[in-house]
Parts: C-alpha cells; structure tokens; sequence
C-alpha cells in the first residue's frame, strides 16, 4: 500500500504492547482504527489515549473480543465497518506467552489449547474474517501477523517454549503462503509477517492474566505467576519500545515487506539452523529439479515410477 491516510485499520490486541504501537504509528498517519482486546479496562485507556493523535471524532473504535471466538469475531468485524468504514489493513497481533521453564510442564492440552488458539486460530480467524471482504472490494489491502523470532528456531535456554515456538513458526509459513500466494494471483493485498525480538510488552504477565483457570495447578500458579514477572522485568529492560515497533510496522506495510523483523537476534539462531538443514539433505540426484520445473509450470511431466 502506498498511502494509509483516510483508510480503516483492525488491530488485535491493539489495547497495550505491540498492537497499541502499531495503533500510535497508524493514527499518525491518519488512519481510522478499530482495536480488538480482551481487557475492556485497556480498551478504554487506549481509546483515550489515541483520540488525541486521531484524524477525527469518532475515528478510533474499540470493541471486546477472544479472538478464539470466530463467531464474535465476524459480529465485530461486522460492527467495525459499520462504525468506521471498510477494513483494509488488518493487523493479526493478539499473542500470548507463558514464562514456564521446562518443556515437561508444557506439554498439556490445557496449555496446546490456549496458546495456539490464540496465536494461531486467532490469526486465522482474523484472515478467515476478511480477507475474503478485501478481496471482493479488490483492495488495495495488507495484512500483518504477528509472530515472533522464537518461529524461526529455537534459541539457547528456550527449549522449553513448545507451544509458543511451534505456535509462532506456524505463523510465519501461514503469512508466508499468503504474501506469495496473493502476488501470484494479482491481489492487491499484501501480507507481512512481523518477527519481533525483545520488545517491552508485559505478554508473559498479561498471558497469565487472561488464561483458563486450568492452565496450571492451583498449588503452581504463584509459582508460575512469579516466572512472569521476572519474564517481563527482563523485558522492561532489555526489550525495545513498541513506538519503534509500531513504526517499523508501518514502513513494512509501506513497502509490502513479507518480513519484518525488529532487531537482528535472530541471526545466529537462523544462520544455525540452515546448515543444520542444509547439511541433512541427501545428495542431489536430478529428481528435485524435475519435480520443481512441474511445479512451476516449465517442466514436461514425468512418470519416474519406472526408476524407483
């Protein structure tokens, strides 16, 4: 998208953190917002804040919702574009995270459940939502996920992320599909996946906050709830601030970027893995560059059963 000013933004988890960055970015260019969150008390503080930085009265909207939820989410989205006009950038941000430590007290479906279906149902609910009412209007559009650099590998002493990591990688191949998918087939819409590092948010004590009531055992959970502060004290100190985000954000949009990413921790871990990947692949024997000229619609097919 080359100009963002008098268009209408849907932001997910857009009452505090990376979403409210991304809302401080937006709203000075002049963009309209409807923020979805899940903490009504956040909304309002948010909705107060940006109405000073808006284009006009009435031009930022917030509105309750689990993003979980994908029957309240076409009933809001339906809601937004009523109030604010059609939707052409949608920012899949709603994330969560729970500060655990080892992996072995991951691996329960409480856990599963609630980290990707909000990190990756909710970013599909999002697509699933309006990608199809972009695609009637004929755009032009973007959509951001939020990911994390944690999808892109696993980091030293943070083996024990399961569900998030997995989570995360799982975004990124679903923008990745759709930033080359939606080129292929001549859509004006973009997609970007946002990689941030540290960024000062309060995710791991937020997660907590909102999670089911069976994430963990009642006798665990000040154990847990204490892994989370100390989660987002680092954090504090360490991370980047979310108005840097939010105008990484926007110049990514700008430029229909597939990636951005906030800082470059990620390189080694990167790096790292795709060796390892490289170096584990099996002699080249002809058949790959067959298969792919098929693919692409270059190649004359063949039947090599013959030679198996």
């Amino acid at each position: 998208m080359e100009n963002l000013r008098g268009t209408t933004a849907f932001i997910t988890g857009g009452a505090r953190g990376i979403g409210l960055g991304i809302a401080r970015a937006l709203a000075g260019r002049g963009v309209r917002m409807a923020l979805a969150d899940i903490d009504a008390m956040a909304l309002d503080a948010a909705k107060n804040e940006l109405a000073t930085r808006a284009p006009d009265a009435g031009s930022v909207q917030t509105f309750e919702l689990d993003v979980r939820d994908r029957a309240a989410f076409a009933a809001v989205a339906d809601q937004a574009e009523q109030r604010l006009g059609p939707v052409s950038l949608l920012i899949n941000n709603a994330g969560v995270s729970l500060g655990l430590r080892k992996v072995s007290e991951q691996v329960t479906y409480p856990i599963w459940d609630y980290i990707t279906g909000v990190n990756v149902d909710g970013v599909n609910n999002g697509v699933q939502t309006f990608l199809p009412r972009m695609l009637s209007r004929g755009g032009p559009g973007h959509i951001v996920n939020t990911a994390s650099v944690a999808g892109l590998g696993v980091f030293p002493g943070r083996s024990a992320a399961y569900g998030y990591t997995a989570s995360k990688a799982a975004v990124i191949a679903l923008t990745e599909t759709l930033h080359h998918g939606l080129r292929d087939e001549g859509a004006a819409i973009g997609a970007s996946v946002l990689l941030p590092g540290l960024v000062a948010t309060a995710i791991t004590t937020n997660s907590l906050h909102a999670a089911p009531d069976d994430i963990v055992p009642p006798g665990e959970r000040a154990r847990v709830a204490e892994l989370a502060r100390q989660g987002a004290e680092i954090i504090a100190v360490h991370g980047r601030d979310i108005d840097t985000v939010g105008e990484q954000v926007v110049e990514g949009i700008l430029d229909n970027r597939l990636y951005i990413l906030t800082d470059r921790m990620a390189a080694g871990v990167v790096a790292s893995r795709a060796r390892a990947i490289i170096d584990a692949m099996p002699a080249e024997d002809g058949r790959t560059e067959r298969v792919l000229d098929l693919g692409s619609g270059t190649g004359t097919a063949r039947d090599d059963r013959s030679s198996a």
